[in-house]
């Protein structure tokens, strides 16, 4: 088996964590009170824990999953996902626990084996995405009935209450980002033999294939689905700009920004297109200096930014920040529970010779989260853009703004979303940003088919 260095990479998804549960097992005490203390705290450290669901829901919910903690001890893999079950009832996105990649390592460097075949979910149907077994069959495209005789909707019923999302359709493109192998793994362990009942066209097949290493046979042959990579290219009158994630590292982001509109610039190009598609998100840092090539006038980013404090927030804030800066200070300053607003100075534009004064469309699919989508949303209403593609399942106004602290006994760490961020435009719909030009991915094209979509209506419009 090789090594493989960049099985890192699966742990950099925004929504998995470092931080992870010992490997020994926990005592039916010990996570009762880790249940207990979950609940609680994500009521004093989240802005609005019941923004998305009424209380008496959450807390039947709650009582429900403790009625199932019976046994004498539970391991660390079985304790994350009765703590998922718990903290996903908010549906909040942000407000999570994570995949349990440590335990995910250690089963793969163990001869781990996985679920081969790569899910998309569009109009209420499990496609193949991809095939990872040594077998042609079953393709890209089909639809999985089941497995190992039990129902597709079953098995998702099983792995929807360990993700945190907003909506069915955000939860079912976080599987996706997440991968349904991992997940599968998760829920029902090791499986040596799969029995899939498959429709391909008209037809109903059944097909047996064995499970894939790991390692060898599904990480080292595979890219993670938000990964978005710094690139400009140019096809006569057009940039394509895919900026990356708005996280990392700042100043390298500003170098390559500033390289980007510098070419866009000197070629006169007409149309630029900003690929925001499949992007894990990050902060307004990032974005704002994008927007700034963009925007005409001094801009904001949000028509509000509201934060709840907390003793966990400021303990989590004295030991990772900053305390010189003053968006820390209010933090620190404010009483545990207070609800604020905190104020952000209007980002100035690039200078008249830097600034990009053509057509802007934004390309956006159900995996744009988090400050991706805000972006994009706060383009459309600048009045700089057209926005393509899928509908988010992210919400341009939501509550987000994590920060993590560990669970007492088992170690395992919660992320909660201590402030609200409104849409620029003041709307606080709860519904995914939806695109001003829909153009539907093809799964079975080998070619970014929306992309060259968008090419097709840029140069016909021109």
């Amino acid at each position: 088996m090789k090594f493989k260095p960049l099985l890192i990479a699966i742990y950099l998804l925004p929504f998995w964590s470092f931080a992870q549960p010992a490997t020994e097992d926990i005592s039916k005490k010990l996570l009762l009170e880790d249940m207990d203390y979950l609940y609680n705290s994500l009521i004093e450290t989240n802005y609005d824990l019941f923004a998305y669901v009424e209380k008496s829901k959450f807390d039947s919910n709650f009582e429900l999953v403790k009625s199932t903690i019976r046994k004498d001890s539970y391991s660390s893999i079985e304790a994350t996902a009765l703590l998922q079950s718990v903290i996903s009832a908010a549906n909040i996105g942000h407000t999570n626990i994570d995949f349990p990649s440590e335990l995910y390592r250690n089963y793969a460097y163990s001869g781990g084996t996985l679920f081969p075949l790569e899910l998309l979910f569009n109009d209420n149907k499990a496609l193949i995405k991809k095939n990872f077994s040594q077998s042609t069959e079953p393709r890209i495209g089909d639809e999985i009935l089941s497995i190992n005789g039990e129902s597709i909707d079953s098995i998702l019923s099983q792995i929807t209450p360990l993700i945190s999302a907003e909506n069915h359709y955000f939860k079912l493109a976080k599987i996706e980002a997440a991968s349904f192998p991992r997940l599968y793994w998760q829920v029902f362990g090791k499986v040596d033999q799969f029995k899939l009942k498959i429709r391909q066209g008209d037809q109903e097949r059944e097909f047996n294939i064995p499970a894939i290493d790991l390692i060898d046979d599904f990480e080292m042959k595979r890219n993670e689905l938000l990964h978005s990579e710094m690139k400009i290219e140019f096809n006569k009158n057009i940039a394509y700009l895919n900026p990356g994630s708005f996280s990392g590292d700042e100043q390298k982001f500003k170098a390559f920004i500033d390289r980007a509109f510098l070419a866009i610039n000197e070629k006169n190009i007409s149309s630029l297109i900003l690929d925001f598609r499949n992007n894990a998100g990050g902060d307004n840092h990032f974005s704002d200096y994008l927007v700034s090539f963009i925007a005409e006038k001094p801009f904001q980013w949000t028509s509000g930014f509201w934060l709840k404090t907390s003793q966990p927030l400021k303990n989590h804030t004295r030991l990772n920040n900053d305390l010189e800066k003053d968006y820390f200070k209010q933090i620190l300053a404010k009483k545990n529970g207070e609800v604020y607003q905190y104020e952000f100075k209007d980002y100035i534009p690039q200078k008249e010779g830097g600034r990009y004064k053509g057509k802007v469309y934004v390309l956006i699919n159900r995996h744009s989260h988090s400050q991706s989508t805000v972006t994009a949303a706060q383009l459309k209403d600048l009045g700089y853009a057209t926005l393509v593609g899928e509908t988010t399942g992210e919400y341009p106004s939501l509550y987000a703004s994590q920060f993590k602290y560990q669970l007492p006994n088992t170690q395992i760490s919660v992320n909660s979303s201590k402030g609200y961020i409104v849409r620029l435009n003041g709307d606080k719909t709860a519904k995914g940003l939806a695109p001003d030009i829909f153009i539907k991915s093809q799964l079975k094209s080998k070619k970014d088919s929306v992309l060259v979509k968008l090419l097709e209506i840029i140069n016909d419009g021109e």
